[in-house]
């Protein structure tokens, strides 16, 4: 018996390349299969997680720049940046390796590891992959698009070179197998779909560069971001003159952007009621739009979505994103000494008295009062509803929605809102109330439609802390307010002192402070005061000069919050136009790319062994599972060395990640053969499913993130068509050259069974073919908003229907010819 025993062999072992690592022939065979499909999904995560880290190496790659110095129309000569890599050239070399780079290796190591022999798994993944991108992710990415917007792919001229390339592709793929040398590849086949991939970048090159015509004039540049102020402002050109300019398109978006972000300033401006950090959460939002992020930002972003990590996304408050829009929109009235919102007492106008209250936590109550003013003659209707800021509905207070109603005559009314005493020591919080207007008629609502209500814990004399940390004045101001607050308590009297210090300004020159100091007194109750300091305006041009303001010696009881010191800039008038170029360089694409990729091995373990990078506010239960999951990997892989380490460009980082996916996915194909062989799957039946979508779904993430964010729709779904081009080109070009001359050099020919791949390949390429003709009939169609993505609700439900139709039908087929034989 035990002879028998041994002298059985393990079949689904022999399937793989390292794997299994002990005897597994005694154990059972369903614990066996679902070892390795956990193993399978687990290795799924371990292989976004190394793509994050070569999406990294490959977007500092790709994001450098160096400056040149052009003559703009009117004669003036300016210095800007130019990015070194075209982003089509980009996208379809670098980028599409790192999206494609585990189904590309896949195939390679399944050729070499078999021997030099032809496989399933690996072609059949590649095809999989690519009916999953096209159909499945189109869907999705059509349907994500709601609100009756659109989304149009801009470039596309470059998308009908790419869409044609992957069309031929997987044609010729067809030939190669079917019609020129039937089950047998030869040399040659193996050189020409090799040498597509550089055919392939060159003419979508060609094209995008408009080298045999024209660029549209008025259009925006996706590398330079210029748009009808930008590009159609030399509109006023000769075409040779235009041709000339456009040798530059890869200006970067930063000149486009500080226009842009500079209108947007001058209006939030007009709302001096706006604290400093609103404000610059509003034009981080603004900058925001204008930035051309790359699909490796999006792949990321999706990547540490999935598991757990650091998000390149901010996250941004509810009402940040209401008061943008209102802001945007011009919903928001500005606020202008002298302004008459109710234009004469013709309209009614309705909003809170101010726009943000304190209340100690034992009141039990906070009252929000409501005015109208203006026209007191009609009935006016307007809603109300609370919202979460640091304070928890049902924890601190108790959450409100309903209509106040002002009778005709009415000026005031109030909202009072339930707060909750735990008798616990909270630091200080806050939630929000806002005000929505029902009745439309003779009737605006005022400029102050959030009110701030922030629950005071009453059990504390406090801490005493400034408000900012820095400080930025124009020398003519005549004097800087510097705001200090008692938080976390206001309970009886309490003292603080704070005395100035110079750094380079010098105090009685550049500004005056008295030499001892000062003290500043808060009553009981009493959160903020505020020192007044002279600034010197001396007509002389000088240097940015700064001084700092300490707080010390707080009363008894009480004690110095987190900022105990603040600096105070003062920059000349005329450098102050220079403040635009910092915020605009605060939030420019650049550090959009710093922040995807860690600069060193500290942030990197640092990023690792944190849920969502350390940023555990932000983190919700999600993370923390996806984190516990992942955390293995993450510490591995935190060994990759960083993008910029020993300033080699990302090169090194590119190389080591790409080794490290080499191993993974030769565990893949391991896993992958072995779970399908122990419950009765054929190879290519597992690739098509398992595989390609385990491989496809952070792209799946990352397309539809795209779609919701950007104005176009080539980082959505214009890339898909290159990448399946670079899937059949390097994915089996390359692993097809290798094993071709291997084969030519022992006088024999490389054996590549057609069957169930041939037919894959035909019912893919039918099916696409019917996609792209609807992508197109929807772009050229006003019953679908004249767009790729988004448009009218049904048309748009129905289009996505009708893709991941054809994806269902594309496995159903394949699965049915190579379970049953059939359409032999």
């Amino acid at each position: 018996m035990i002879d028998a025993w041994c002298n059985t062999t393990d079949v689904c072992g022999e399937k793989g390349l390292f794997l299994p690592f002990t005897d597994e022939r005694g154990w059972n065979q369903s614990v066996r299969a679902a070892l390795y499909f956990a193993g399978l999904i687990w290795s799924f995560f371990a292989v976004a997680i190394i793509a994050d880290i070569f999406m990294c190496s490959i977007e500092v790659i790709t994001s450098r720049t160096s400056k040149i110095k052009i003559a703009t129309p009117e004669g003036k000569i300016e210095e800007v940046e130019i990015r070194i890599w075209n982003d089509t050239v980009a996208n379809l070399t670098l980028m599409a390796l790192g999206s494609s780079a585990p189904e590309i290796i896949l195939s390679i190591i399944e050729i070499v590891g078999n021997g030099f022999r032809s496989g399933e798994l690996g072609p059949s993944t590649i095809v999989g992959s690519a009916a999953f991108n096209l159909l499945v992710i189109s869907a999705v990415c059509v349907v994500s698009i709601d609100g009756g917007e659109i989304r149009r792919i801009r470039m596309i001229k470059v998308f009908g070179v790419t869409a044609s390339f992957s069309m031929f592709a997987y044609i010729w793929l067809y030939i190669v197998l079917q019609i020129i040398s039937p089950n047998v590849v030869d040399v040659w086949e193996a050189v020409f779909t090799f040498m597509c991939f550089p055919l392939l970048v060159v003419t979508a090159y060609i094209i995008d560069k408009d080298f045999c015509g024209v660029k549209d004039v008025g259009d925006e540049d996706p590398e330079t971001g210029l748009e009808d102020g930008g590009v159609s402002a030399y509109s006023n050109m000769t075409r040779s003159k235009f041709k000339e300019f456009s040798a530059y398109s890869n200006l970067t978006s930063s000149q486009a952007a500080k226009k842009k972000v500079a209108d947007f300033m001058k209006e939030v401006g007009k709302h001096p009621d706006l604290d400093e950090e609103t404000i610059a959460k509003l034009i981080a939002m603004e900058a925001a739009q204008h930035e051309h992020h790359s699909r490796a930002w999006y792949r990321v972003n999706a990547t540490r979505g999935l598991t757990g990590g650091s998000k390149v996304q901010p996250i941004i408050d509810d009402h940040i994103k209401e008061l943008y829009h209102k802001i945007k929109n011009n919903e928001l009235a500005p606020i202008r000494p002298g302004t008459d919102l109710s234009k004469d007492k013709t309209l009614a106008v309705v909003e809170f008295v101010t726009a943000s209250v304190a209340v100690f936590e034992n009141e039990k109550k906070a009252r929000v009062e409501i005015e109208r003013y203006g026209l007191e003659s009609n009935q006016v209707h307007v809603k109300y509803e609370t919202v979460d800021g640091t304070a928890t509905a049902d924890e601190d207070y108790v959450p409100a929605k309903g209509t106040i109603v002002f009778e005709p005559g009415e000026t005031t009314k109030y909202i009072d809102i339930e707060i909750i005493d735990d008798y616990e020591w909270e630091p200080d919080e806050t939630f929000f109330v806002k005000l929505h207007l029902e009745t439309k008629e003779n009737t605006i609502i005022g400029r102050k439609t959030i009110c701030e209500v922030t629950i005071i814990n009453d059990d504390d004399p406090g801490k005493f802390e400034f408000a900012k940390n820095t400080h930025l004045v124009k020398e003519s101001i005549g004097s800087v307010i510097i705001t200090v607050n008692r938080v976390d308590g206001a309970d009886g009297k309490a003292e603080v002192r704070w005395k100035a210090r110079d750094i380079e300004a010098i105090n009685g020159s550049d500004y005056i402070a008295p030499e001892e100091g000062g003290t500043l007194v808060f009553e009981h109750g009493e959160r903020e005061k505020t020192i007044d300091i002279p600034i010197v305006d001396d007509q002389e041009y000088e240097k940015d000069e700064s001084f700092e303001l300490e707080l010390f010696e707080p009363s008894l009881g009480a004690h110095l919050g987190r900022l105990k010191k603040t600096v105070v800039t003062i920059v000349n008038d005329d450098d102050y136009n220079g403040v635009l170029d910092r915020v605009v360089a605060i939030t420019s694409i650049n550090i959009d790319r710093l922040r995807i990729g860690n600069t060193s091995y500290t942030d990197q373990f640092r990023d690792a062994l944190n849920v969502n990078g350390g940023d555990v506010e932000n983190a919700s239960l999600i993370d923390y599972v996806l984190h516990f999951i992942t955390i293995y990997f993450k510490t591995i892989f935190a060994f990759v060395p960083p993008p910029n380490f020993l300033n080699s460009g990302g090169w090194i980082c590119f190389v080591a990640a790409l080794m490290m996916i080499a191993i993974l996915t030769t565990f893949i194909s391991d896993l992958a053969s072995i779970f399908g062989c122990l419950v009765g799957i054929d190879d290519s039946i597992t690739a098509i499913t398992l595989v390609a979508l385990g491989t496809s779904l952070p792209d799946t993430f990352a397309s539809k993130t795209a779609a919701v964010n950007e104005k176009y729709a080539d980082n959505s779904i214009g890339n898909i068509t290159g990448s399946n081009s670079v899937n059949v080109f390097l994915g089996l070009g390359l692993p097809w050259l290798i094993a071709t001359i291997y084969w030519s050099a022992k006088g024999d020919t490389f054996s590549v069974p057609a069957g169930s791949l041939a037919f894959s390949v035909a019912v893919y390429t039918i099916c696409a073919i019917v996609c792209l003709s609807m992508l197109m009939v929807r772009r050229n169609m006003k019953l679908f908003g004249n767009a790729e993505l988004g448009g009218p609700k049904w048309p748009r439900i129905g289009s996505a229907i009708f893709m991941v139709s054809l994806w269902v039908l594309y496995i159903t087929l394949s699965i049915l010819q190579v379970s049953l034989g059939w359409f032999q």
